[in-house]
């Protein structure tokens, strides 16, 4: 039986020109032997599967070349290739420092250094996964790492840069290896597919690509993988099964009910999609990224940024011309709330649900809050509409078709037409409650008088918008008063500190008074009174709050005591307090 070897083995690159994604680091690194420029010591840093090692095996390969090639790439003939090729040279060392970390493998490493090399000119030496070494491990490398023998060449490579020592990172040239992008690990899947007569689907590698985030052999581990699955016959649908993921069929089909306004069919395909076993928070997430995918398939210059098979683009394209670049930011915007505020909800389904209610009524014509052209953090629009009297709807409708809009004038019919009305003939003025939206903050106001219907923004002194006030208690007050005390700066830190000791108490529902023990400190208070206010308003959602600054009475007492006063005020309370500490032989820290 031939000994099988996977894909990311048997296809790893053995030129530089043959390094997937790292053009520029490889030019850097050719140009360098070419004009005899090498540093002593390098560090090769990145995410993992993404070539760190193996240029760095091709960099020590090509440097020890007796035969150079006119492009900077090692010849393959020479007796040091060779020997490279048949892992037997003797120049290059390789050091996995995840096993190997302490000191003394360190010193043995450096005695090694001092030997030169019997073929070629340097003597590489690879420590892979150098953030494992130990801190003392380290320190006894400082010095050689330094100023090592002249025919000494170390490459340290990790994919965690930030566990390095910053004396280490000063005597190394370091080279940051980038993710892979998703065309490129597609290219290189069918090169590999094809030297092995494997029959592929561009969107079943295009899958494996995005699944492998960026590394070649995380993709190459998962192509194998599917090789054995499907007998040789990688599709999109085994694939989308094999790994579980969820088909982008689902996100094209929720998008267009939403943008088709049916609520009821978007809980239904989220129940069928939760039903496969695919959680809420991976679904929102992949929803939002469609929508963002549908945003840069807009735009001939953002196209580039959608990574998926060619046939797949021309469906986001015509997706994307049904959706208005402000529905798709905001909700881009929504998406991105419920990913947030998913981990801390307590009813995840819930929260899912309601944000594609927000969703689908992004594209509804009218200008009412949650409709895509204004926030939506207070009211959601009603998904049943409440049916009016036969003669009220009529009636305002004759007053709505006078004037454009959801703004209704005040308009009545003409006193001429006689209706059988109660109260004598008075007339009751009626309002279409579907024609200025659910939303108690753009009310309409009736004028007693003229007994017309007259626009919020059309009344003279009255507020264009209603605001309602919320309640709030104690506990609400002290966290936003401590919150405002946080938020000074540090030229007000003697205030900032008073107003953690002073305790807010409410006296009615909106008013509430600190108590100050002089009439410096009143002063003070007295002069941030406004700023406080706009604060806790803003804040607890009530515009009526009211501060007051008064100085304590004489049998007030407002000092704040330390862990010393607590304790004897305690034990003339409790003397049993005192006798527990004394027998204990307790201290106060």
């Amino acid at each position: 039986m031939e000994n099988y070897i996977v894909s990311a083995r048997k296809y790893r690159p053995s030129t530089f020109d043959s390094v997937i994604g790292q053009k520029a680091l490889t030019t850097t690194l050719k140009n360098a032997i070419l004009t005899q420029k090498l540093a002593h010591a390098y560090l090769f840093c990145g995410p993992r599967g993404v070539g760190k090692t193996t240029c760095a095996r091709i960099f020590a390969k090509t440097i020890n070349c007796l035969h150079l090639t006119p492009e900077g790439e090692a010849c393959n003939e020479c007796e040091s290739c060779r020997a490279f090729n048949e892992q037997r040279s003797y120049n290059i060392h390789e050091l996995d420092a995840a096993s190997n970390n302490s000191v003394d493998d360190i010193r043995s490493l450096i005695e090694q250094v001092r030997i030169p090399p019997q073929i070629g000119k340097y003597k590489v030496y690879i420590i892979d996964e150098v953030h494992m070494l130990s801190p003392s491990a380290f320190n006894a490398f400082l010095k050689t790492l330094e100023e090592p023998p002249h025919h000494a060449i170390f490459i340290l490579a990790t994919t965690e840069k930030h566990k390095i020592l910053p004396t280490i990172l000063s005597r190394c040239q370091t080279y940051d290896f980038n993710r892979i992008g998703v065309n490129d690990i597609v290219e290189h899947l069918q090169y590999v597919a094809q030297k092995e007569n494997i029959h592929t689907e561009p969107e079943a590698l295009n899958i494996i690509a995005q699944k492998a985030d960026g590394g070649m052999r995380d993709a190459l581990s998962i192509f194998d993988q599917l090789v054995s699955f499907t007998q040789g016959n990688v599709t999109y649908q085994q694939v989308i099964n094999s790994l579980n993921v969820l088909d982008y069929e689902f996100y094209f089909k929720m998008t267009d009910i939403l943008l088709q306004n049916k609520v009821s069919d978007a809980i239904l395909l989220l129940n069928e999609i939760l039903n496969k076993g695919f959680d809420g928070n991976h679904f929102i997430n992949g929803l939002g990224s469609h929508f963002r995918d549908l945003l840069v398939s807009r735009d001939a210059v953002t196209l580039p940024l959608l990574e998926v098979a060619d046939n797949v683009k021309q469906r986001y394209h015509e997706q994307a011309m049904r959706c208005e670049p402000k529905i798709l930011y905001r909700a881009m915007k929504l998406c991105s709330d419920c990913d947030l505020n998913y981990r801390i909800s307590k009813n995840k389904r819930l929260l899912v649900e309601i944000t594609l209610i927000q969703l689908a009524q992004l594209t509804t014509e009218d200008d009412s809050p949650g409709c895509g052209q204004c926030p939506t953090t207070d009211t959601l629009k009603p998904v049943f509409k409440q049916e009016q009297p036969k003669q009220a709807v009529k009636q305002a409708s004759k007053q709505t078709s006078e004037t454009p809009g959801n703004n209704i004038q005040g308009t009545t019919n003409s006193a001429e037409k006689k209706q059988d009305t109660p109260d004598n003939g008075k007339k009751i003025p009626t309002v279409n409650i579907n024609s200025i939206g659910i939303s108690i903050k753009h009310a309409p106001v009736v004028d007693k008088q003229t007994e017309k219907v007259v626009s919020p923004s059309l009344q003279t002194g009255v507020k264009k918008e209603i605001e309602e006030d919320y309640i709030f208690n104690e506990k609400d007050l002290r966290y936003y008063w401590l919150e405002f005390a946080n938020l000074l700066p540090v030229e007000n830190a003697a205030n900032a500190g008073r107003m953690k000791t002073m305790t807010p108490h409410l006296i009615n529902d909106t008013t509430f008074e600190i108590v100050v023990d002089n009439e410096f400190v009143e002063k003070n208070m007295t002069d941030m009174i406004p700023q406080i206010q706009e604060h806790l308003r803003k804040q607890l959602h009530n515009s009526k709050i009211t501060m007051t600054v008064r100085i304590s009475k004489p049998q007030e007492v407002i000092k704040a005591y330390n862990k010393v006063e607590q304790y004897q005020m305690m034990s003339k309370k409790n003397p049993n307090l005192k006798r527990l500490c004394e027998e204990l032989d307790l201290e106060l820290s």
